[in-house]
C-alpha cells in the first residue's frame, strides 16, 4: 500500500494489529512442537492452552475451541465430521459453504436477504451464516436455532465476518477466522458446543484435526481478539454518512433498511458495471471490491444478490471499514464515487 491508497477492502482482509504482531513473534520464539512431551514441547502446549482459554473468553464463549487454518477449514470440518449429515443450507452462504454443498437443500431468502424461518426446520446440519460477507445483512440466528433443534438438527453459524466485532449467536457449531479481526492470515477457530457433536479423526487438537499445531498464530488471534471492538462504533458514523453520500448521489445502498454488521455495505451504481467502477476506483487509488475475495475475480454473478431478487446486481460493489478508515477516508470515496457516477 502507498502512501495515497485507500483501503475499504477490510471484510476480504484486515491489517495485522500490532499486538497481535507482537504475541506472534513471542510465538516464534516457542518454536518447540506442542505434541513433544519433552520439556520445551510442554512449554509449547502451555502456551497453546493459555491461549485457547484466552480465545473462549474473549468470545464468551463456553464450549471447546479446535485451531484450524481460517474459517473455510473450520466450515469443511463441521461438515464432513459432524454426527448429523448436512441437511441444509442458507442460499446466501459463501462459497466456503457452497462447494460442500452440492445436491443439499437451500433455504431462502427475502429481498433484505433474512432467511425463511419456516424453511429452517431440519433434522440434521443447517449451515447458516450470522453476518454475510457481501452485504453485511445480520441473520437472527437465536430464534433459528430454537427452531432447528426442536427438529432435533444442529446450527452452523459461519461468523467470520461477525467474530470480533459481534457477540457469538446461539449456534452449535461456529466457524471464524484471525484475518477478518486483526489476527494473521492462517489461523482460525471450529467451536463446538459438544465434541459428541463430531467425529474423532485421529492427530493433534483433540483428535479432530491433524498436523503440528500453529501456536505464533494462535497466540496472535487471541491477542488480537482481546484489542476489542470499540472502533465499531465509529464505522456506524461512517457508514451512515456514506448511505447518505451514495442515495445524493443517485446510487442505492442494499440492505440499508435491516440491521447489517457496521463495518460492511453494498451499494449499487446504476448503469456502471461492478467491474468497470472497480477498474475507476482501482486508478484512483482505491481499494473497493465486487463480492466476497474468494469470487470477486470470477467475474460470476454474485449468488448473494441473485437469492435476494435485487436488480441491478451486475452494479453493486463492497465498500468495508477498517479500524484505521478515518472521515477524510469515506469523504475521499465519495467524491471518487461521485466521479465515477458521472452527471
Amino acid at each position: 500500500m502507498t502512501a495515497d491508497s485507500l483501503y475499504l477492502d477490510h471484510a476480504a482482509t484486515t491489517p495485522l494489529l500490532p499486538a497481535a504482531r507482537v504475541a506472534m513473534l513471542e510465538g516464534f520464539q516457542i518454536w518447540a512442537n506442542p505434541s513433544s512431551p519433552h520439556g520445551p514441547g510442554r512449554k509449547a502446549r502451555a502456551a497453546l492452552e493459555n491461549a485457547r482459554e484466552r480465545v473462549k473468553t474473549a468470545l464468551c464463549w463456553n464450549g471447546e475451541v479446535v485451531f484450524t487454518s481460517g474459517a473455510s477449514e473450520a466450515l469443511a470440518m463441521a461438515m464432513q465430521l459432524c454426527t448429523l449429515p448436512l441437511a441444509a443450507v442458507s442460499a446466501v452462504e459463501h462459497d466456503a459453504v457452497l462447494r460442500h454443498a452440492s445436491g443439499v437443500p437451500r433455504i431462502g431468502v427475502d429481498g433484505l436477504g433474512i432467511v425463511s424461518r419456516a424453511e429452517c426446520a431440519h433434522a440434521g446440519l443447517v449451515a447458516i451464516q450470522q453476518a454475510n460477507s457481501e452485504t453485511g445483512v445480520i441473520q437472527p440466528l437465536d430464534g433459528v436455532a430454537d427452531l432447528v433443534r426442536a427438529a432435533g438438527g444442529l446450527l452452523l453459524a459461519d461468523c467470520a465476518q461477525a467474530a470480533g466485532k459481534l457477540a457469538l449467536p446461539d449456534a452449535d457449531l461456529i466457524a471464524l477466522s484471525a484475518h477478518k479481526f486483526g489476527g494473521p492470515v492462517g489461523i482460525g477457530a471450529l467451536l463446538v458446543r459438544d465434541w459428541a457433536m463430531l467425529r474423532p479423526t485421529g492427530g493433534q487438537e483433540r483428535g479432530y484435526r491433524g498436523g503440528t499445531e500453529n501456536l505464533p498464530g494462535a497466540l496472535a488471534m487471541a491477542a488480537a481478539l482481546e484489542a476489542g471492538s470499540d472502533w465499531l462504533s465509529g464505522a456506524v458514523r461512517l457508514r451512515h454518512r456514506l448511505d447518505e453520500a451514495i442515495h445524493a448521489s443517485g446510487g442505492f445502498s442494499i440492505a440499508e433498511e435491516t440491521a447489517r454488521v457496521p463495518s460492511i455495505a453494498s451499494y449499487r451504481m446504476p448503469g456502471k458495471s461492478a467491474n468497470a467502477q472497480l477498474i475507476r476506483f482501482d486508478a484512483m487509488g482505491i481499494a473497493v471490491s465486487a463480492g466476497s475475495a474468494c469470487s470477486s475475480g470470477s467475474l460470476r454473478a454474485s449468488h448473494v444478490l441473485q437469492a435476494m431478487g435485487l436488480t441491478g446486481a451486475g452494479e453493486v460493489i463492497r465498500v468495508s471499514i477498517g479500524r484505521e478508515t478515518s472521515e477524510a477516508d469515506i469523504e475521499r470515496f465519495i467524491a471518487a464515487w461521485r466521479i465515477v457516477a458521472g452527471p
